[in-house]
């Protein structure tokens, strides 16, 4: 129970990784705010949560609204009293070559996945703050410390969250709020079972050490660490969750 009497909001809490981190906090004794702009997709991740007599909650929010974000926030507050974690998983991607980049494409996505983390985690932070203890969570990716093909937009943006993560840890350190961010390799969801096409899983299997995929509930154990009081020493880092992945230069003799 490393979560016990900890309030949560996971963003993108309504399928994929942040139902699973969401779920895995619940678990860990955390009551849980399921945010998702599929409000009936987060309803289903709390109604699941709750049976299993977890406190939860969902919101249905668009992260690119700033007012959104400051209500998230605000309905935690009315329901919990406190917000002490926020996992900033929502998110999108699509394939996007560099030359082919269309400025709305690549604008969606940079306000998708870089101002929904800045506005979700602001909000959530400065209330943190008040409190004098917080944890923020950005979920970034591989696509954000490496390059890969099509990933103009997508690969930006986690880049740019790694950044930002980086920000927020000197600036939110001395409050008594860390920010760390996980970078999930591959993982085997519904998703990635549709859009990696087995020329693609095979490239990705070709450079994890591992040679598989990672789960979904591997990833939500690194953000239960970084969520837990025994990361209180850990700040501005990025957990790389990816069997490997980034460590790998030639691999083969």
């Amino acid at each position: 129970m490393r979560l016990k009497n900890r309030v949560a909001i996971v963003t993108g809490g309504g399928s994929g990784l942040g139902a699973g981190i969401a779920q895995r906090f619940a678990a860990e004794g955390a009551a849980v705010v399921c945010a998702d702009i599929n409000e009936a997709n987060a309803q289903a991740v709390a109604d699941g949560i709750a049976q299993d007599q977890a406190k939860a909650m969902a919101i249905g929010i668009d992260v690119t609204k700033y007012e959104d974000a400051e209500r998230l926030t605000a309905e935690t507050l009315r329901e919990f009293g406190k917000v002490d974690i926020i996992v900033n998983s929502a998110g999108i991607a699509n394939h996007m070559p560099f030359l082919e980049a269309k400025p709305e494409d690549f604008q969606r996505i940079m306000r998708v996945n870089l101002e929904g983390t800045l506005f979700c985690a602001q909000h959530a932070a400065r209330q943190m703050v008040k409190q004098g203890y917080g944890r923020v969570i950005n979920i970034a990716s591989i696509s954000g410390a490496r390059a890969g093909i099509g990933r103009t937009g997508y690969g930006t943006s986690k880049a740019a969250v790694i950044g930002l993560t980086r920000q927020m840890a000197l600036e939110l350190g001395p409050l008594g709020v860390t920010a760390n961010a996980v970078g999930p390799g591959p993982v085997e969801t519904p998703l990635t079972a549709v859009a990696h096409s087995d020329i693609t899983r095979q490239a990705y299997l070709d450079l994890i050490p591992m040679k598989r995929y990672g789960e979904i509930e591997e990833m939500a154990d690194a953000a239960t660490f970084l969520a837990g009081e025994q990361a209180g020493y850990v700040n501005g880092q990025i957990l790389y969750v990816d069997g490997g992945f980034t460590a790998v230069g030639i691999a083969k003799e």
